[in-house]
């Protein structure tokens, strides 16, 4: 019943926008075609037309949404979360619904009817992941085959991610690139370490010249080297600026609070200027639009190319760009690993309760004590900066965790910035479990 009326209150606001026809497709969670049924019957009933995808990932729902000249769809997915959990990722006549939206949509639904007297809205089903593939082709070009290794996770980038790349003039070896709802081999999250050990052991014993892992929509990308080497979201960026930069000098580069200091610094280095913005899809999209930016990123993996690309976040696509850098070098691995880095914490996640993640980051901003701090930066959290490295705790927008990480130019400034955190989360949250 959520689902249909949720179709309904996109087609009562698709009126009001002139928008006449929504792009939908899922993904392969247990769930996901059914919530698709529902969602798609409520925007019929309101007189709106839908383009059924059926199960593609979650960028390729954008990409239609581009080609059809609507901007407007849903994409029904989990993403990287739990197998139970599911959800609908939303764009209306060109932008993507948050915050207030989501809210606006929520009152809507509210006792909402399908109105009467009004033609039905009717589904066209549509294949393009033929199409998508075509147009990265025509837009990627690799100096060399390569030979790479995709682990999937199950998820539902495996309908495409095999395919684009051997159509790029790879030799692709395929890690659980089946689509399973279960995701009975690892979890579809490649900012988790643990997910990308399996990845890591067969670049390692194959002579796969890296490896490249998607989330469960494959809207992220994940990188490991020969050697097992992870390569963060953050310091791909530094490669994809300085290829950008070369083309677009002076341009803007949208980084979120996860990332690196390292990563500003590549960016002024090579003639551009950074901007740091909230974690989260829909505001690095909004930022994006705003500033024209031709690049933007999140330590989680997303990323956006509004320079020979449409914005949205693809983590096939982010695979494709890599590797078109990574084919003029005849180490991709070495080069890789030469990317500027501190010593570093992958995401880090301190459980809580639902509802108490925000409220407690939102204490930590204003009463929380970071003594040898230079900066407080608290557009999204709070981030401590020191000379040496930083300290980040913010709220997950997905799920009820407070995210927190860390970098330091030593392994003893690392550690003096962890227990200055530690300190003051424990003044707040006296006897709390911290996973650090």
């Amino acid at each position: 019943m959520f689902a249909y009326n949720l179709g309904l209150a996109l087609a009562a606001q698709a009126h009001l926008e002139n928008v006449t026809r929504l792009v939908v497709g899922h993904d392969g969670r247990l769930s996901s075609p059914s919530l698709s049924q529902s969602l798609q019957a409520g925007l019929h009933a309101g007189g709106i037309h839908t383009t059924d995808l059926g199960l593609v990932h979650t960028p390729l729902v954008y990409f239609a949404a581009h080609v059809d000249g609507c901007g407007s769809g849903v994409a029904i997915t989990g993403s990287h979360n739990p197998p139970d959990y599911n959800g609908f990722k939303l764009m209306m006549a060109g932008r993507t619904l948050h915050g207030a939206d989501i809210q606006a949509l929520h009152n809507r639904m509210v006792n909402i009817q399908a109105p009467a007297n009004m033609a039905s809205g009717q589904a066209h089903k549509q294949d393009l992941v033929d199409t998508y593939i075509q147009r990265i082709c025509q837009d990627v070009r690799l100096k060399r085959p390569m030979h790479i290794a995709i682990d999937c996770g199950n998820g539902v980038g495996a309908v495409a991610a095999g395919a684009l790349y051997r159509a790029l003039g790879c030799t692709v070896d395929e890690l659980f690139c089946t689509v399973d709802g279960h995701f009975p081999n690892h979890h579809p999250d490649p900012a988790e370490p643990a997910n990308l050990q399996d990845l890591i052991r067969h670049v390692q014993s194959t002579d796969c010249e890296l490896g490249l892992a998607f989330d469960g929509d494959a809207d992220r990308l994940g990188v490991v080297t020969r050697s097992g080497e992870i390569i963060w979201p953050d310091r791909q960026m530094v490669l994809f600026a300085r290829d950008i930069l070369q083309r677009q000098p002076g341009a803007s580069i949208i980084y979120d609070v996860k990332c690196s200091r390292h990563l500003g610094q590549a960016i002024r280095q090579a003639g551009g200027t950074p901007l740091m913005s909230q974690t989260g899809h829909s505001l690095i999209k909004a930022r994006l639009a705003e500033t024209g930016a031709p690049l933007a990123g999140e330590m989680s993996g997303h990323l956006f190319f509004k320079e020979r690309w449409f914005g949205f976040d693809d983590g096939l696509y982010a695979g494709a760009r890599l590797l078109e850098i990574l084919s003029a070098n005849d180490n991709p691995s070495q080069l890789l690993e030469s990317l500027p880095q501190g010593l570093s914490t992958p995401e880090l996640k301190l459980a809580m309760n639902e509802g108490e993640p925000h409220p407690f980051v939102k204490r930590l901003q204003t009463e929380g004590r970071f003594p040898t701090a230079i900066d407080r930066i608290t557009i999204d959290g709070i981030r401590a900066e020191y000379p040496d490295g930083f300290g980040l705790a913010r709220a997950s927008n997905t799920t009820p965790v407070v995210v927190l990480r860390f970098e330091g130019d030593t392994p003893e400034a690392l550690s003096r910035i962890q227990n200055e955190f530690r300190t003051a989360i424990d003044a707040l949250l006296p006897g709390c479990k911290l996973p650090f």
